[in-house]
């Protein structure tokens, strides 16, 4: 079987990267990006920031007072959007496997390239032509699988360039700190220090039945990542265009706490399906039939979010606008479209930390008891019968 050949592309410090873009005279400078007022957070800043201890997700009137002179950003999603949509295009037109992993991050799978290009060679000119095309700064990683190669990435940036040969991927592994490896967040850094566990190589020398005993199933994981074992396939990359539902009644009804209730759900639903693939919604639409079939639909544009206050915010405002009639409605719909790749960072504009650390929370006990698992109480479904379906295009 063929040795595979996956790339990892990262962006560094990408939307800095793009606001010195749009102002030459923060080059330089202690920069960050996030939202504004005491109790907004740092989505992003630059390396200048990073020597005075200002890190990404840290309370921006701490990185005020570390950094005095720090220069703030609010961002601006459509400007990174647009230059992530770029850089994917240059991407996609040379390499014919692709995976969009987040808005500033790629994997690629090179397997057999070697046969003709040389692979390390081709992913160095294909980072030249990205910078050339775009004045964006990006690092790669480059080795047998995608777990691998984002450690290459992230112990080399900014503008890192690294290769780990097939064979030598333990041996890389070995002096790096526990905290490497994907997914090692603070609890379980915690507990592996008590464990006396500070490098990757004393993971692997653990006791894999150990490791399960103390971590469950995600121990047995966290071993086979510090073996640097990872078949994960470079999944082709497809933009979601929209994310909806719809609930159908069986008795028509004029009821505006019901239907109030049911817009909440369904985003509440949608909104959390959205978190869980990285996604935000920049465009809502609300869908109502009447009692006589006759449908009507309204939308609007939104500043891009994932959060259900957010979008149901403008989801019970369009239906307001959209209700006109005061005849019975047999259908109500929510259509999120117009989806961008995106993860909590870029929530961080308009969002507290406690609030990202809420909506965690939130999502980390829905993954594990189920989507149901926590309710909010406007949404809780009254006693009538109705359908509910759930449509992708």
């Amino acid at each position: 079987m063929e040795t595979r050949s996956i790339v990892h592309f990262d962006l560094d410090t990408f939307f800095v990267s793009v606001e010195v873009l749009k102002d030459s005279k923060l080059k330089g400078k202690p920069v960050a990006v996030g939202g504004e007022g005491d109790r907004a957070v740092v989505a992003s800043c630059s390396y200048e920031a990073r020597q005075f201890g200002v890190r990404s997700g840290m309370a921006m009137k701490i990185a005020k007072r570390l950094c005095p002179h720090l220069v703030v950003r609010r961002g601006d999603y459509d400007s990174y959007s647009q230059k992530s949509q770029e850089v994917t295009a240059i991407i996609k037109d040379a390499v014919p496997i692709v995976e969009k992993a987040s808005i500033d991050e790629h994997y690629l799978d090179l397997t057999g390239f070697d046969r003709y290009f040389g692979t390390y060679k081709y992913t160095m000119e294909l980072c030249d032509r990205i910078t050339k095309e775009t004045w964006l700064p990006i690092s790669f990683g480059l080795s047998v699988n995608k777990l691998v190669s984002k450690v290459a990435t992230t112990v080399t940036k900014p503008l890192g360039r690294k290769q780990v040969e097939f064979g030598t991927e333990r041996q890389f592994f070995s002096p790096l700190p526990v905290k490497k490896i994907p997914g090692v967040g603070q609890e379980t850094g915690t507990k592996l220090a008590l464990m006396g566990v500070k490098l990757i190589e004393d993971v692997y020398k653990l006791n894999p039945p150990l490791l399960e005993a103390t971590f469950g199933k995600n121990g047995l994981v966290l071993w086979q990542r510090a073996n640097a074992i990872d078949e994960t396939p470079v999944v082709p990359y497809s933009e979601s265009k929209s994310i909806s539902r719809e609930s159908t009644f069986s008795q028509d009804t004029t009821s505006m706490e019901l239907l109030r209730g049911h817009i909440m759900q369904m985003v509440t639903e949608l909104a959390f399906e959205l978190r869980q693939n990285d996604k935000m919604a920049t465009c809502v639409t609300v869908k109502i039939r009447y009692s006589d079939f006759e449908t009507h639909t309204q939308q609007r544009k939104i500043k891009g979010s994932s959060f259900d206050e957010d979008l149901t915010g403008a989801a019970w405002e369009l239906f307001q606008k959209l209700y006109e009639r005061r005849v019975l409605i047999r259908l109500i719909g929510v259509k999120f479209s117009q989806l961008i790749t995106s993860n909590y960072q870029i929530d961080l504009f308009a969002d507290t930390g406690n609030n990202i650390a809420l909506y965690q929370s939130i999502d980390k006990l829905k993954n594990k008891y189920g989507a149901n698992a926590i309710i909010k109480a406007a949404a809780l479904p009254i006693n009538i019968s109705h359908g509910h379906d759930m449509q992708r295009r």
